[in-house]
């Protein structure tokens, strides 16, 4: 089936919208235009996750019921969607009863038909920023080392998933790459993870210490683990409850989107319950890395943390998307400095395609071009089409446009060599190569930059000339 079928992770709804899941959206919509532009059949979800202990806090210190407070931080995310272009299919959120909540009831069924779901009296250290129990090995300092802070001691009867009773499979999945980690750390992270040995899982918690979440079908004493309610969404948007024929078409899911941080509940827990459920595992998983910002970890104590609106406003949603995509490794962790911001701006987008793009139309509107390219031009542009989809096939968005950008280089020099406005012999075959050049650019960086590529082209057909990119002083 020619499908494709990609995710992102749920964002979780404890605050508003941050850098990290900017990048993850971006990422996750070029590789979703990429696959349309090759007539794939593409199914594109985002969301949020909106239940658990996070959220039932801050909505109580922001004296608010915890649906209003989710409903608030929602439309913000859904806002930041919009003005970044993303071309989701979905938007699934986890307190959506009739959508939601009938898959995560099946998937709940399926692990207690196999016998991998079981109650017991449980003590651990749980972090409520990772929404999970954690080992003391785990832990620097006796802090969790992605929240900086002490877990607490949570003493109750839990409902606990077999998780252990899949190790050697999911060990064998991860090793063998029936499910492709990528990057090849994080896929090493994942088998060494899984070889210390595999515990069994809570995967509730008692009502008592929160109620805001979905109830254990069968005990409404217990509410259900909020990574259990949230990994089942990749399932419930395809109407995995009454397997309708989104679910048969799409999946598995050909690409998972997700952060570091939350790499071991989709590498081990999810491969874990869909094993039990006996459904089909997702292709591959994508991980990319956190964005530091002038070499330091975003903090609110630093007050360094990056509000993504204020950088769509400062600079436009589309210089965003590019300097996420060109100057962050897609599966590494990166840095963000306004300056850097500003140079990538001036030097790739102002100057470079922007001037391009200006020069050419501005020599185009002056006379009748030739009808037909030259070969050698046409060589060029295929070499380097075909050079930036091997990257993007390998999830290499850097390196792709860095790819695309030789042939912007490429132009430019072309042009001062036959210096067209000189109205010599050649000045109507230089420009007629140059259209085409723009042309061939305007559909190479339609995944990256969906609303400059539009532009090109209209500009391209109409002969109209607009700075895409006016300098920044």
């Amino acid at each position: 089936m020619d499908k494709f079928y990609i995710t992102t992770s749920i964002v979780y709804t404890n605050g508003p919208p941050h850098i990290g899941f900017t990048l993850e959206l971006i990422q996750a919509d070029v590789i979703a235009r990429f696959y349309r532009q090759r007539e794939k059949e593409v199914f594109f979800l985002t969301g949020t996750d909106e239940h658990g202990l996070k959220v039932q806090k801050k909505a109580r210190e922001e004296g608010k019921a915890p649906q209003d407070f989710v409903d608030e931080i929602t439309k913000e995310y859904k806002s930041l969607i919009e003005k970044l272009s993303i071309s989701n299919d979905d938007f699934i959120r986890t307190t959506d009863k009739k959508r939601h909540w009938p898959s995560v009831k099946k998937i709940w069924e399926k692990l207690q038909e196999k016998g991998d779901i079981y109650k017991k009296e449980y003590k651990g250290l749980y972090c409520t920023g990772c929404e999970a129990f954690l080992k003391s090995e785990d832990l620097q300092d006796e802090k969790c080392p992605y929240h900086d802070r002490k877990p607490e001691e949570v003493k109750e009867e839990n409902y606990f998933f077999r998780l252990s009773r899949y190790q050697k499979q999911i060990e064998d999945i991860i090793e063998k790459e029936e499910v492709f980690v990528i990057p090849q750390e994080r896929k090493a992270e994942t088998l060494s993870f899984v070889r210390k040995g595999l515990e069994d899982i809570s995967i509730s918690r008692s009502r008592e210490n929160l109620n805001w979440g979905i109830p254990v079908p069968g005990d409404e004493t217990q509410v259900l683990y909020v990574w259990l309610d949230a990994l089942s969404n990749y399932v419930s948007a395809l109407n995995y409850a009454e397997e309708g024929g989104y679910f048969k078409k799409f999946w598995p899911a050909d690409v998972h989107c997700i952060g570091k941080d939350i790499l071991r509940f989709h590498s081990v827990m999810w491969i874990g319950m869909l094993l039990s459920a006996e459904l089909n595992l997702p292709k591959k998983i994508l991980v990319h890395g956190f964005i530091n910002v002038e070499g330091k970890k975003m903090s609110k104590s630093l007050g360094n943390v990056i509000d993504p609106f204020d950088l769509i406003c400062q600079y436009g949603a589309e210089p965003v998307r590019y300097f996420f995509l060109r100057e962050i490794p897609a599966t590494r962790d990166g840095d963000f400095s306004g300056k850097r911001m500003k140079e990538r701006y001036n030097t790739d987008l102002a100057d470079g395609l922007g001037n391009l793009v200006s020069r050419t139309i501005a020599l185009a509107r002056k006379r009748e071009v030739n009808p037909a390219t030259s070969d050698d031009i046409k060589a060029k542009v295929e070499e380097i089409r075909e050079e930036s989809s091997v990257f993007l096939e390998k999830f290499k968005f850097n390196e792709a446009l860095s790819s695309i950008w030789k042939l912007i280089h490429f132009a430019d020099g072309y042009v001062e060599e036959k210096k067209p406005w000189e109205d010599n012999e050649d000045s109507t075959q230089v420009i007629q190569d140059l259209l085409f050049i723009l042309s061939s650019l305007s559909e190479m960086l339609y995944p990256f930059l969906p609303e400059t590529s539009e532009k090109m082209k209209k500009q391209i057909s109409q002969k109209e000339k607009e700075t895409l990119f006016p300098k920044i002083n």
